[in-house]
């Protein structure tokens, strides 16, 4: 029974998935359910199942389960999963290769592939024979590109050649596997994936090669549904790169139609062909042998807005008339535009389903983050990106607002935080990196505001700053605006902006002057105190901060959240004071204790001063007796603000990972600027002309999540983004 013969469902799905991608490069897997943990974690089916979702994209890989073949598979971990999901009253929909080459003893490329990849479908459909869906073979033309065309993924071919022998040999295995699955199982559907990404030229000039790749990004389901005839257009193509006519024709005498077309839409996929090269980077510039171009993201050039979700599925509905699903949501990106993507794609959907179309599903993708895939999982990096749940917490991953958002369109609830409103970046003209090209449409940033204090400093600015960039509403207050010592005026100013949260940078940061400035108790005790109370009473998150400086330094080692306080200096003692009485009146406030600032906007800062000295030549005297995690305020900044998305709460340490002497730090610096490191000169805090006392080792370290990045990715990051004096 095919599934587009049943009546639509009432209201559209909610799936979900892992990231599950083992790919091959060289002799090497890579292994993303390794990465995240998602292997070692049974729970992880119940919190997927607390989203409300009826399917699970359910990954049950060839390479994991039967490297050797099926006569030594180890089902016992399936084994296990299966069994909780049918307790748990969630559909798998079983994965048997995700962007994969299979077992080592073969390849994309190998004649035998198609049987060995339906072989080990047909020992999966024996061993669970109520499976009630399969997808094969994830995303098959995608997969060719990356290994047959671009070299990529093993086997790492580079021509058309090798591109067809891949997409062939995976939509003939995808075909033997599905009747091999069916021969146990007649009722298992077929719900194959495929990114549908739509290619736009600048120029008509260009126009072939567009039509060209919007063909292509047919041919898998055109493959299966036994279109590809002498009629179509990519028929010359095929057979003049390999195909045989017998094998073509052989797939429309037997398609395998797929049940659900499982639609894969990535901002990335959208790509925009323009023969315009000087207004690109020469990185950028190529061709196709006969005319030269540049290949850029749509999004990143075009003034019009991409189509996205809905042109696709719109596209798939009218071309294959068979029901449809958005079968991967998933956004590298800041957390309110990983939100807006994903609400958007549920609107989309929504909005099909309206009109008649028969969409459904969504799946949230990625639900435990993705690994190195800004380098196309190529290289181990470490490069995370969270998902609806952050694993750096261990074994007990964090949930984040993606979570929150699924489970609640999952249940049926209407999405309820603040930053929804918003344009994502797609949508605004920051997203334009070269000369738009037509008309500009650009949507304005809305919503509730956050409220930022500090205006004159250092971090209040760098919010701002970054506010802006991530399209999140927000008011940065001077005292003027807001005294948060003043109790009238700090309910004037929430009452006035209505604020969804609070980011208090203001404060007294002079260290040696706080020894005897009675506005250290106000600035840094009282005034934080005003503030929560007000924001606990009217129901607006706090984003507060305190210091290193509350710890005495008598550890060896960074310390965590649970250490106990024992300040040496009046600052660290009001730091420490503030802590305690304001989490004890607004436990819910995000209390973030940090240290060392160090940034690329502001040249008052210790990196920032010494390597300025050291590029006029000068020496640069620095303590080594103090030892610190010293904080890149971008990183600080940009994660913080994600953990307010989240709504996450408490006492957090947030200082870029490692531990150095300011003597150290300034010796970093100069290597990584080139310079002469010599020019660096230890001396004592007390040498230094230091008043209050510090903190021997006062390193932090997290034990609730490890979340900010090392140390050296912050010198990095600084030497790339600092804003040099004229």
């Amino acid at each position: 029974m095919n599934d587009h013969s049943v009546p639509r469902q009432r209201e559209l799905e909610l799936w979900a998935g892992p990231e599950c991608t083992v790919n091959r490069v060289g002799d090497r897997y890579l292994d993303q359910m390794r990465y995240s943990g998602f292997e070692r974690r049974l729970d992880d089916l119940d919190r997927l199942a607390s989203l409300g979702i009826r399917r699970m994209r359910f990954p049950l890989l060839w390479e994991r389960t039967a490297p050797n073949g099926p006569a030594s598979a180890d089902w016992r971990c399936a084994e296990e999963r299966l069994q909780r999901l049918r307790t748990l009253g969630v559909q798998p929909i079983a994965g048997l290769l995700h962007h994969g080459s299979g077992p080592r003893h073969t390849s994309l490329v190998d004649q035998r592939f198609p049987e060995l990849l339906a072989e080990y479908a047909g020992a999966v459909a024996e061993r669970f024979p109520d499976i009630p869906a399969y997808t094969p073979v994830n995303e098959p033309l995608t997969t060719a590109r990356f290994s047959g065309l671009y070299g990529t993924w093993y086997p790492h071919g580079r021509s058309d050649r090798e591109f067809v022998r891949c997409l062939l040999g995976e939509v003939q295995g995808t075909m033997l596997a599905m009747r091999a699955i069916r021969r146990v199982n007649p009722q298992a559907q077929l719900v194959q994936t495929e990114d549908l990404g739509y290619t736009t030229v600048a120029t008509p000039r260009l126009q072939y090669q567009a039509d060209f790749e919007n063909d292509r990004r047919w041919l898998s389901f055109d493959l299966l549904c036994g279109r590809v005839t002498r009629e179509h257009p990519l028929w010359n193509y095929l057979r003049h790169h390999g195909a045989s006519e017998d094998e073509l024709l052989a797939m429309v005498d037997e398609p395998c139609p797929p049940d659900i077309l499982g639609i894969n839409a990535y901002i990335t996929s959208e790509r925009f062909l323009d023969d315009r090269l000087t207004l690109y980077p020469e990185h950028l510039r190529g061709g196709n042998g006969r005319d030269a171009y540049a290949d850029v993201e749509t999004a990143r050039v075009l003034g019009a807005h991409i189509g996205g979700f809905q042109a696709r599925l719109r596209e798939a509905c009218e071309r294959y008339e068979r029901p449809v699903a958005i079968t991967e949501v998933h956004l590298g990106c800041t957390r309110e535009e990983q939100l807006r993507w994903l609400g958007q794609a549920w609107t989309s959907a929504q909005h099909l389903r309206d009109e008649g179309l028969d969409v459904r599903a969504l799946t949230v993708w990625a639900a435990f983050g993705t690994f190195d895939w800004d380098s196309l999982v190529t290289k181990e990096q470490g490069h995370y990106e969270p998902g609806m749940w952050d694993v750096r917490g261990g074994d007990d991953p964090r949930p984040t607002a993606l979570a929150t958002l699924a489970r609640e369109l999952g249940h049926g609830r209407k999405p309820s935080h603040p930053v929804l409103e918003g344009p994502g970046w797609w949508q605004r003209d920051l997203r334009l990196l070269y000369p738009h090209h037509g008309e500009l449409e650009s949507h304005a940033v809305i919503g509730k505001p956050l409220l930022i204090t500090g205006a004159t400093g250092t971090l209040g600015r760098a919010y701002a700053r970054l506010c802006d960039m991530r399209g999140l509403p927000y008011k940065l207050l001077t005292r003027q605006d807001m005294d948060i010592a003043d109790p009238a005026s700090v309910a004037a100013a929430l009452d006035r902006w209505q604020p969804w949260a609070v980011v208090n940078t203001a404060g007294y940061v002079r260290v040696d002057d706080a020894e005897t400035d009675p506005r250290n108790w106000r600035e840094n005790v009282e005034g934080p105190l005003v503030l929560a109370r007000a924001c606990a009473e009217r129901g607006v998150r706090l984003m507060s901060f305190s210091s290193d400086l509350v710890f005495d330094g008598r550890k060896s080692q960074p310390y965590v959240e649970t250490d106990p306080t024992a300040p040496l200096c009046a600052y660290g003692r009001t730091k420490a004071e503030a802590e305690q009485r304001i989490l004890a009146v607004a436990p819910d406030t995000l209390m973030v204790r940090t240290a060392a600032f160090f940034g690329p906007w502001d040249r008052h800062n210790f990196v920032t001063q010494a390597l300025a000295a050291m590029r006029r030549g000068e020496p640069w005297h620095a303590a080594h007796d103090q030892w610190v995690s010293p904080t890149y305020v971008p990183h600080l900044v940009q994660t913080s603000l994600d953990m307010l998305v989240d709504g996450e709460h408490g006492l957090w340490h947030l200082a870029n990972r490692g531990a150095v002497s300011w003597f150290e730090l300034a010796q970093l610096a100069a290597e990584a600027a080139g310079l002469d490191r010599s020019l660096v000169h230890a001396r004592s805090g007390a040498e230094l002309g230091q008043v209050a006392c510090r903190p021997r080792y006062s390193a932090l370290d997290s034990e609730r999540g490890m979340v900010m990045p090392t140390l050296e990715a912050g010198l990095e990051r600084y030497l790339d983004e600092v804003e040099l004096p004229a």
